[in-house]
């Protein structure tokens, strides 16, 4: 469910018609929904009800603006990072360190550094170098680290190969073979505190059948260090539950569905509960506003010519991904469909969106919007072709914010400088 309908005939965000965004902030513009934001978090809250001691850590890698993390953060929200850029960006919006989860395969000694001296959860660490590393800079300021250790499960997520994070042949985590050995070297250093296992086997799941299969290794997991004596009291069950790109294909499991799995699998082992949604929680809490600049006929197929390119919403180029693209102002019914590659301005046969789309025809300066691209699309977006950072909007009812501003062409050429001897 989104909060992103038509209303008199022209599609709101919430209580705010995207033609009044579009003449204020100009385009294109991610516009993101409060509600369906605070909705989708509270879901995987209900989720977890069976849970007393759980905690929900947004994967700010989604959608990592300020704002939606204070307001998660606001809801009670923990918050998984993998950069000291996004550990700021949440201390930033308040949320503490205790809830606050560093994974990723490659932390520095300095951000270990400043995630310690900030205050941190735990380290979700992904390697034995990584774990000495850890040890070194925690003995070195005096203090433990507390830590959970990614175990790759070997389990197919049976998604999207670039998303895929679980099977052997992925750079994440240690070897399920080894997780004992690596747990046993891991109590004997002299900065690390162990506090509970880590697994996370990929991203946009719409089955789940790899989770219950993941989650049944980690249980046998979690008794047999038990029985070598670690203090296993914390799971942390990732996340990567898909959600629906197209309205018209069936809805992936629920959260309440997938709380069950968990349940079922390591219920009984009075853990503490971690997971780590972040796009079930952004994805279609958010949108991408775009203006038509011309409709361009071509050789056996014609072409809408947006003022959105992949810089802005890479997902498409990327990963082939789908996102369902409407008019922002409704059509009348019966009004005839034809087929439209979407595509945007930079210099790349890449730069395409959706081929054969089928919509009303349209005309130069009509808006159209890429539904669900609000997680992993402001986040991914990039310069190139020296195109501004697209700007970000936050809906509450029926106000609206610029969450982050459209960058001015002096504001981008004012961060590089020329050398002296120019």
């Amino acid at each position: 469910m989104d909060h992103f309908n038509y209303k008199d005939g022209v599609l709101c965000a919430e209580d705010v018609p995207l033609t009044r965004i579009a003449a204020e902030v100009g385009t294109p513009v991610y516009v993101y929904s409060a509600a369906t934001l605070t909705r989708h978090f509270n879901v995987f809250q209900e989720a977890l009800e069976w849970a007393p001691d759980h905690l929900i850590c947004y994967a700010v890698k989604a959608n990592s603006n300020i704002a939606v993390l204070k307001l998660l953060g606001d809801l009670g929200a923990g918050m998984d990072v993998v950069s000291i850029g996004e550990y700021a960006r949440a201390r930033t919006a308040g949320v503490p360190g205790e809830r606050i989860v560093f994974s990723g395969v490659g932390k520095t000694r300095k951000e270990m550094r400043l995630a310690l001296e900030g205050g941190i959860r735990q380290f979700n660490v992904e390697s034995e170098p990584e774990l000495l590393a850890l040890s070194e800079v925690a003995a070195s300021l005096g203090v433990k680290a507390p830590i959970a250790i990614r175990v790759n499960p070997d389990v197919d997520a049976k998604t999207h190969e670039k998303i895929a994070t679980g099977k052997s042949e992925n750079k994440f985590g240690i070897p399920i073979a080894r997780a004992r050995e690596v747990y046993a070297a891991a109590a004997s250093l002299p900065g690390i505190e162990v506090v509970g296992i880590d697994m996370h086997i990929g991203s946009q799941l719409t089955d789940l059948d790899p989770y219950r299969q993941a989650y049944a290794k980690m249980a046998d997991l979690a008794r047999a260090l038990r029985a070598d004596g670690h203090n296993i009291r914390r799971l942390d069950m990732g996340g990567g539950l898909g959600i629906p790109y197209r309205r018209d294909n069936n809805a992936p499991p629920l959260p309440i569905e997938y709380g069950q799995v968990i349940r079922e699998a390591v219920g009984d082992l009075d853990c503490e509960i971690e997971i780590e949604p972040g796009r079930n929680i952004a994805g279609n809490a958010g949108l991408l506003l775009s203006e038509v600049i011309y409709v361009k006929r071509g050789e056996g197929r014609d072409f809408l010519i947006l003022d959105a390119a992949m810089n802005d919403l890479i997902r498409p180029a990327m990963y082939g991904a789908h996102h369902d693209i409407v008019p922002v102002i409704e059509s009348a019914p019966g009004t005839p469909v034809s087929a439209y590659d979407v595509v945007g301005p930079i210099c790349e046969s890449g730069d395409t969106f959706q081929k054969g789309t089928q919509l009303p025809p349209p005309a130069p300066g009509d808006l159209i919007a890429f539904r669900s691209a609000g997680a992993y699309g402001a986040v991914m977006s990039s310069e190139y072709n020296s195109r501004p950072l697209v700007p970000e909007v936050l809906v509450d009812g029926d106000r609206f914010a610029v969450i982050r501003p459209r960058p001015t062409l002096e504001d981008m050429l004012s961060r590089e400088a020329l050398p002296d001897w120019f």
